[in-house]
């Protein structure tokens, strides 16, 4: 089995070729540039340098989302077309989830995976590793950071949060947290391809053109468009 792995649901852009157990190689950057222009050329600079082709290809796994409206759109575009036009299962991932997945393991407490969402928000969950498997403790959410704070304090337990939007929120959290909130280090921020191509390994295909993205809240440009209709409809 060869996985390949794309998520550039936010600004850092990674692929992965998981083939078995083995990582066979892996892509990150994290910067604010074009995904639409870089993300084919990773994909196949990526595949190159692995000596693989696209017909060795069994399995897709793309990061779903929540995060860029843009972003989300353009890796599951991709990654529905790959899999249509290889004929190989879908598979799509929590963007959340694949941050908590790389450092839940070694935690013992809940992981709080964010990505800011503007205007005091967040995108975020929690998690929690089980008996060796990532668990959904909290499910994901477009949350004010401060009531997303009031109910994690509720919990009693540590929690690690990690992002790369973590610096945003990191005083607002420890002061409403104090010594419950742990950071993760700023080398652990970005999400690991390899980790979105585990999670996805043993999951079932997907069903390819009913595949949507998971933006948990409409784009600002769509939002304002019906709120403008509703207007208008209303008189």
């Amino acid at each position: 089995m060869t996985i390949l792995a794309i998520d550039t649901s936010n600004y850092a852009l990674g692929v992965a070729l998981l083939e078995d157990n083995q990582v066979l190689g892996e892509y990150i950057t994290n910067l604010k540039k074009n995904h639409s222009v870089r993300i084919m050329p990773a994909i196949q600079t990526l595949m190159k340098d692995c000596e693989k082709v696209p017909a060795d290809l069994t399995k897709i796994v793309v990061a779903k989302g929540p995060g860029s409206y843009t972003g989300v759109r353009i890796g599951v575009t991709i990654a529905k077309t790959l899999a249509w036009t290889l004929n190989i299962p879908l598979v799509g991932i929590s963007s959340l989830e694949i941050l908590a997945s790389g450092v839940g393991r070694y935690f013992d407490g809940y992981v709080s995976p964010l990505f800011d969402a503007r205007r005091g928000q967040v995108y975020t969950g929690l998690y929690q590793y089980h008996s060796g498997e990532l668990t959904s403790v909290k499910e994901d959410r477009l949350s004010m950071l401060s009531d997303w704070a009031d109910s994690l304090k509720e919990t009693g337990k540590s929690i690690l949060f990690i992002g790369n939007d973590l610096p945003l929120h990191q005083a607002a959290i420890e002061a409403a947290l104090g010594s419950q909130a742990i950071f993760a280090a700023s080398t652990e921020q970005n999400p690991r391809p390899a980790e979105l191509a585990r999670l996805g390994k043993d999951k079932p295909g997907e069903d390819i053109h009913s595949f949507v993205p998971n933006y948990i809240r409409l784009a600002e440009a769509e939002a304002k468009w019906l709120e403008a209709k509703g207007k208008i409809l209303n008189g």
